[in-house]
């Protein structure tokens, strides 16, 4: 399966830093602000561009023009643009640590942002997050998790997945023995051979595994994992799964969780459309629309109001 990420938000061009800074300045300044001049350029902008424009606010005004906007703004538009103006991977490690700050820890946050990394990408979060907090992040989970879950995060943060793209057809027959015999062949489930198999091969090989399993079983490895595991860990197996197949359906899931029930997960709503914004957000629109039947700006503009609403929907393209 080729996965072409298509983003919903692309670099501006023609870019001027300067002339959006003193737009955001003028919006800003005096009684009342201009939410809407603020929503028009910040959701029209790439990360790196708005660094540009944070750092030429600074050097022509003297001002943190973070600070400014969180003067100016409010509630949930406010956590929006601030989630819009820090740098991608910074985002996400402040998100995993407010996950583990609570009272009780957020697994489903932990899993969103942790099961769907290369290793890659995981290096620089565990990076960044030590740079940030002063403590290891392998160290802060241990602390917060347990069990199988605990040991699953743990070998996928330490970058044991083998190189994207490395894959053995022959090693994949073998594998998906291993995991129906850790699993539905046995009384009882080896959580082990799931952890070493799910954590330390490449999506590509993944791919190969599921399809050799269901020649083997006659069922889907995410039909075995639902009768086989139970709480956070049935939902960190989900996600890896879920992610080899197709991370669009994932984070498209994810968004509909999010808008399902009683209330709004605003959170994991802001986090997954900025932080996807750069990435795959038309691929996640698109499965939205073609799972659930309806668009994602229909789903959004149903949960959400004001300029809050304007900010995700400018974001996702539907604006």
């Amino acid at each position: 399966m080729d996965y072409a990420p298509t983003p919903s938000v692309l670099p501006a061009n023609p870019f001027d830093a300067e002339s959006d800074a003193a737009t955001l300045r003028e919006a800003m300044k005096g009684l009342g602000t201009n939410e809407e001049e603020i929503l028009d350029i910040l959701t029209a902008r790439t990360n790196a561009q708005r660094q540009l424009i944070k750092e030429h606010f600074l050097r022509e005004y003297g001002r943190d023009l973070i600070e400014d906007l969180k003067s100016e703004l409010g509630g949930k538009l406010e956590d929006v643009i601030i989630a819009l103006m820090t740098p991608p991977v910074e985002y996400l490690c402040k998100q995993l640590h407010e996950a583990m700050a609570c009272m009780g820890t957020d697994e489903s946050t932990l899993v969103e942002i942790l099961c769907t990394k290369s290793n890659e990408e995981m290096s620089e979060i565990v990076k960044c997050y030590e740079d940030m907090y002063d403590r290891p992040l392998a160290e802060q989970l241990c602390s917060e998790t347990d069990g199988h879950f605990r040991r699953l995060l743990t070998l996928i943060i330490t970058g044991v997945r083998d190189p994207v793209g490395t894959v053995d057809p022959e090693k994949a027959k073998e594998q998906a023995k291993q995991l129906y015999s850790a699993g539905e062949a046995k009384l009882g489930t080896d959580e082990e051979v799931f952890n070493r198999i799910l954590a330390h091969d490449s999506f590509a090989q993944l791919r190969l595994v599921f399809e050799e399993y269901k020649e083997l079983s006659g069922q889907t490895l995410e039909q075995a994992i639902k009768h086989e595991m139970s709480g956070e860990m049935h939902e960190a197996m989900m996600a890896v799964v879920e992610c080899v197949q197709s991370p669009a359906a994932f984070f498209a899931s994810q968004l509909n969780n999010a808008m399902s029930g009683a209330g709004t997960e605003d959170q994991t709503l802001i986090r997954i459309i900025v932080s996807r914004s750069e990435i795959d957000l038309i691929n996640i629109k698109d499965e939205f629309e073609r799972i659930y039947n309806r668009t994602l700006v229909s789903a959004i503009d149903s949960e959400t109001s004001g300029d809050y609403k304007r900010a995700l929907c400018a974001l996702i393209g539907g604006a």
